[in-house]
């Protein structure tokens, strides 16, 4: 018997030989995975974020509660700045400067009939909006640095 006997070989010209199977899904055979049209158990749907996730800080999320993002534990950040609001209130604190930029009208019309508490009230009101981290806007968020 001769070694070419023993070892079909195959001519590119007429395509595979008798007895050759193609490689790939068999009859009644399913690909593993996940399947066209089906959701995946166990997964929340394309597009969502997890359950928990919370994006970086200062990021937009789409979210108009929130035009800035959220804080690390998940506190909205407000459109008005801690910075900007305390060098208000230190310049002119003695009209409540600082706190009708924050919304806040009440205290704001207090510090000017009182002319910032004789500019002591302003000055340490100015000192703790720039030092502190739970200052809040008129909607309740947090301000941002």
């Amino acid at each position: 018997m001769s070694e070419q006997q023993g070892h079909e070989q195959q001519d590119p010209k007429q395509g595979p030989q008798p007895g050759y199977q193609q490689p790939g899904p068999q009859p009644g055979y399913q690909q593993p995975g996940p399947q066209p049209g089906y959701q995946q158990p166990g997964y929340p749907p394309p597009g969502f974020p997890p359950p928990g996730y919370y994006p970086p800080p200062g990021t937009y999320t789409g979210d108009p509660n929130a035009p800035y993002g959220y804080d690390p534990y998940g506190r909205p950040y407000s459109d008005k700045s801690k910075v900007i609001a305390g060098i208000l209130q230190i310049t002119l604190g003695g009209f409540g400067v600082g706190r009708f930029y924050l919304g806040n009208v009440g205290m704001g019309l207090a510090q000017l009939f009182t002319c910032g508490g004789l500019g002591i009230w302003s000055l340490i009101d100015g000192i703790l909006l720039l030092t502190g981290n739970d200052h809040t806007d008129e909607h309740g968020r947090i301000l941002r640095s």
